[in-house]
């Protein structure tokens, strides 16, 4: 496969201060994408070469500044960095570029500010044609604060970057097959509601957003698995609400939305009881859950495969994986960070990207805001 061929994808460390820097630099020298895929990072140059002289156990590649419209192919020995604040128009100039060195291990407000330039000049690179998709590193909510910058993560950073509301995306969690490809089964977690508090994600459940996140986890099984999924529905209550002594969530918005998805053809069950759900989903019963909240979805996927786990978001014009861990600022620097969920996260972005997904368009944010 000639360069031109091959899908660019841009690579984002999250906060430079934890340890999305070190899982990227480890993923670029071993992964095999490259052979399907052209990577590039998005970061300050000046921050990779701190980190490859000053943190233990990783790879000593060339690093080389490049421009957005670069065609070259990528390759383990040499990273390609493009510069936050890149665009169509070129490269920014290098006064420019240079961002305040991040103590590593530290919450600041330049690591959040660094960590977002990153991603949204990755989001713009995508819609102005100039890549395919974004796989990620893991914010620091804190840091993002600090730096003035209001949102709860990357998932509503990106829907807001393309125009979109935050109840537009969805996050979903992929756990490939243990010692095997992300494209040869696994199961994927997707969440109707997400970063707030369990009262208010309660709330704000309704039938429409259950279909929703059915559906949108319906389109992104397909596109990995190659086939049609399986799909099982959680409940909100325990024991599935036992015929309303413990709510009524089951038989209000769960059961009709159900009832909805199976009319349009996919495959889905519910509601299941959480507690054993994901036990017989482990074992192959189901492809996909659709969860009702953030932790109803996130412990049992990091207890079956943390380190193994991907972050897709869903409802994006474009592809969008993610480590699914923290800045881990504990173990910055001692050679312990493990790039496997960045791997698993870089090959899922090939796959899905090959399988062209997304497919339908949505409005990016200069169309959304003539609307």
């Amino acid at each position: 496969m000639s360069p031109a061929e091959k899908p660019i994808l841009l690579l984002t460390c999250g906060d430079p201060a934890g340890i999305g820097p070190e899982v990227v630099v480890k993923a670029w020298d071993a992964t095999p994408a490259h052979a399907r895929a052209r990577l590039r990072i998005v970061a300050d140059a000046g921050m990779l070469a701190d980190v490859l002289a000053e943190r233990a156990g990783l790879p000593r590649p060339t690093i080389e500044s490049i421009g957005p419209d670069d065609p070259r192919d990528s390759s383990p020995d040499r990273l390609l960095v493009i510069a936050p604040g890149s665009s169509r128009a070129g490269p920014v100039p290098e006064e420019i570029a240079i961002s305040p060195r991040v103590a590593a291990g530290v919450v600041s407000a330049a690591g959040g500010a660094s960590a977002a330039a990153a991603v949204e000049t990755a989001a713009r690179l995508v819609r102005e044609g100039l890549a395919r998709g974004i796989v990620t590193g893991p914010l620091h909510k804190a840091a993002l604060h600090a730096a003035g910058i209001e949102v709860p993560g990357h998932t509503e950073m990106l829907a807001r970057a393309c125009g979109l509301p935050d109840t537009a995306v969805s996050m979903m969690l992929w756990l490939p097959m243990p010692a095997g490809p992300a494209g040869a089964g696994g199961l994927g977690v997707v969440h109707v509601t997400l970063h707030e508090s369990l009262s208010g994600a309660v709330a704000r459940l309704t039938t429409e957003g259950i279909e929703q996140a059915g559906d949108r986890l319906a389109v992104l099984l397909t596109s990995l698995l190659g086939r049609r999924p399986r799909i099982a529905i959680a409940a909100l209550n325990p024991h599935a609400g036992e015929s309303g002594l413990f709510g009524d969530e089951e038989s209000r918005l769960i059961v009709p939305a159900v009832r909805h998805l199976t009319e349009k053809g996919i495959d889905a069950t519910g509601p299941l009881p959480a507690d054993t759900l994901f036990l017989r989903a482990s074992r192959g019963e189901f492809d996909g859950v659709v969860a009702q909240y953030h932790d109803q979805g996130h412990i049992p996927i990091k207890l079956l495969g943390m380190h193994r786990a991907v972050n897709i978001t869903l409802g994006l014009p474009m592809v969008r994986t993610s480590v699914a861990h923290g800045t881990a600022f504990d173990i910055v620097g001692t050679g312990a960070a493990d790039p496997e969920s960045m791997l698993a996260a870089i090959d899922a972005a090939v796959r899905l990207t090959e399988a062209g997904w997304p497919g339908t368009s949505q409005p990016t944010a200069a169309a959304a805001s003539e609307t």
